[in-house]
């Protein structure tokens, strides 16, 4: 019997083989590794994924910038935001929400809750899969200030990823 390298046998040993033990066992199957590419905001100047952004009050009229999204250059399998906290007072309440927008112009709301996120910590919301027959073209942050004073100059980074 030719030596097998010590980690094949002692497989090999496990399962039976070479022993007399009867059929083998089956091994697990090796799981492929998912790939994830950040996916880049609209209207972004330069290269990086990554947005900073500062709540600000919100506006009747007007632009309040608290809708950030990312656009979806190629059908994905599954979708993550991320968001962190640059900044934070203990007592502000913050609420954070994400949606998948479609081609077709309607949207999933994938989350919708309200935080008080210490400085420095983040969150993953996802991973959150495609929708059959729907072909997903960007993917909305959107987090405000609400009725919260406390919560105005609030500072934060987010990020999505599509995954295949």
């Amino acid at each position: 019997m030719t030596p097998l390298p010590h980690r094949i046998r002692a497989l090999a040993l496990i399962a039976g083989l070479g022993s007399g033990l009867g059929a083998a066992l089956p091994l697990p199957a090796v799981q492929a590794a998912e790939l994830c590419v950040f996916l880049q905001p609209i209207g972004a100047t330069g290269t990086t994924p990554i947005v900073s952004k500062r709540v600000g009050r919100g506006q009747l009229i007007g632009k309040a910038n608290w809708n950030t999204d990312f656009v979806v250059d190629k059908p994905y399998s599954r979708y993550k935001l991320f968001f962190t906290a640059n900044s934070s007072d203990p007592s502000a309440k913050y609420p954070v929400t994400g949606f998948m927008k479609f081609s077709d112009g309607t949207s999933l709301q994938l989350f919708n809750e309200t935080i008080s996120p210490p400085i420095g910590t983040g969150r993953m919301y996802g991973p959150f899969p495609s929708v059959p027959g729907k072909q997903v073209s960007q993917m909305n942050f959107k987090i405000g200030a609400s009725n919260d004073p406390e919560a105005l100059g609030f500072s934060y980074r987010i990020s999505v990823q599509g995954c295949d």
